[in-house]
Parts: C-alpha cells; structure tokens; sequence
C-alpha cells in the first residue's frame, strides 16, 4: 500500500484504518466504523500476488457523525 501521507492525521481525531482479512471480513468491519463516525469508505482492495487475503484502506474523522 501507498504511504500514509501527514495530512491524512493532521490533527487529533483523524486516522488511517488498514485492515488485512482473508475475505469480505474487511468490507463488514469498514461497514461497522461508518455507521459510528464519518468515514471514506474504500471500495477497492489490494492484493499481493500468491498470497491469500485482502487488504483495505480508509479515512475516518471521529469528531464527526456519519449523518452530519
């Protein structure tokens, strides 16, 4: 996965959710933060050749709502 940029967790309260499953496990657990605080859900996955499994990455703000 691409580097986690400063600007990503510039302030408190901002963070960077990386998850590694090896099946839609990731999506559920996305699914669950986002309904809790404002997230930027990630529709696509990484996957390393030969290797089982996902990866996911997402943004979440957790000073914010999801419904604000």
């Amino acid at each position: 996965m691409r580097a986690i940029l400063d600007a990503y967790v510039a302030e408190p309260g901002l963070t960077v959710v990386e998850i590694a499953a090896a099946d839609a496990t990731a999506f559920a657990i996305q699914d669950l933060l986002t309904e809790r605080c404002a997230a930027a859900p990630d529709d696509r996955t990484t996957r390393d050749p030969g290797e089982p499994g996902v990866q996911l990455r997402f943004f979440v703000d957790l000073h914010e709502r999801p419904d604000a």
